[in-house]
């Protein structure tokens, strides 16, 4: 099946992951502030005209503070505008950790709550660490029983299991966040897909993902891309506010650790391995910078490239107001 073509003005979404920022000079995050800065820029986001909002999952990691995604939806939630279009949902809730009925209820609730308005987008890694993966009781991240987790999930929502799922309500639309096995298991299932990293420049996956879709009465093959964005004047400027981000990835796969997310004053590359600093030239290298001009050409060959019809847009700089002025130019820019 070959790559749908990119609607001209591609729907445009965000995922929020609830970070901890250190203060300038260094020194611990306030992770309280996060959890109400996450709430705050989902009403901003109602505001600009984005499509969707969505929270991350994350347990036991100093500097990613959002670890119970419908527990935040439900505060996002109650923080719209009742006639509000902003969809709400997890980016995502991983599986691997959850007992899936538990899963369908929760966001049974939050579907009550905003009708027709939630996503449940599920993923597959386990716990960050070793003891946050004990603490979890979580079996690991087994492609075969994610598919086994996720088929049960998809069963119970839609009220083909021996358990009825409350408050009956429609079920929420499903979405993978997939690499390699997750992209299989979508398949299998007919889910739509969020894809971001090397998975972009792979387009044999994509292409396996669409040949073997099952339609199971869910939609036809959906991309949705999820990528790091930020509109400036100045490419370098950019760069250099993407910089903390780029660093904390860097420092967590090899060092176990994801500190607040320091201001990029702080980020000392002199200090990080070989390893970690082509980790950051990686992670730069697949963001998209620049102008409105130079950002809306670039999303728009991403898209055309992947055969995506979503932009969801996972960046997060230290500077709040930046991160507010750049949302508001990415809306302006792709949706103006």
């Amino acid at each position: 099946m070959p790559a749908p073509t990119p609607p001209d003005r591609p729907a445009l979404s965000l995922l929020d992951r609830t970070r901890a920022t250190a203060p300038p000079g260094g020194g611990a995050g306030d992770d309280a502030a996060a959890v109400r800065a996450t709430v705050a820029r989902a009403v901003r986001a109602q505001a600009l005209g984005y499509h969707r909002f969505w929270v991350a999952e994350h347990h036991g990691v100093p500097g990613v503070v959002g670890p119970a995604p419908a527990v935040l939806l439900a505060a996002v939630a109650s923080a719209l505008e009742p006639s509000s279009a902003l969809r709400i949902g997890s980016g995502g809730v991983m599986l691997p950790n959850h007992v899936p009925l538990v899963v369908a209820e929760q966001f049974a609730v939050l579907q009550a709550l905003r009708p027709g308005r939630v996503d449940l987008g599920v993923g597959r890694s386990a716990g960050f660490t070793a003891p946050v993966r004990a603490a979890l009781r979580a079996p690991g991240a087994d492609a075969e029983e994610f598919t086994a987790r996720l088929s049960e999930l998809l069963d119970l929502l839609h009220g083909r299991a021996a358990v009825t799922v409350r408050p009956q309500v429609p079920a929420p639309p499903v979405a993978v966040l997939a690499t390699g096995a997750g992209l299989v298991s979508a398949a299998h299932l007919g889910l739509p897909v969020v894809v971001g990293g090397p998975v972009l420049d792979d387009p044999g996956r994509l292409a396996q993902y669409r040949e073997r879709f099952v339609d199971r009465g869910h939609g036809g093959p959906r991309v949705t891309v999820l990528v790091d964005v930020l509109v400036a004047d100045d490419e370098a400027a950019a760069r250099r506010e993407l910089l903390p981000q780029a660093w904390s990835l860097a420092v967590s796969r090899t060092r176990g650790e994801f500190p607040p997310l320091p201001a990029p004053g702080d980020v000392r590359l002199a200090d990080l391995t070989a390893r970690e600093r082509r980790t950051v030239d990686a992670v730069l290298a697949q963001t998209v910078v620049g102008t409105e001009a130079q950002v809306r050409r670039r999303v728009g060959d991403l898209l055309g490239r992947v055969g995506a019809g979503e932009l969801m847009v996972a960046t997060t700089v230290h500077d709040a107001d930046l991160q507010a002025e750049s949302d508001a130019r990415l809306a302006d820019a792709l949706l103006g």
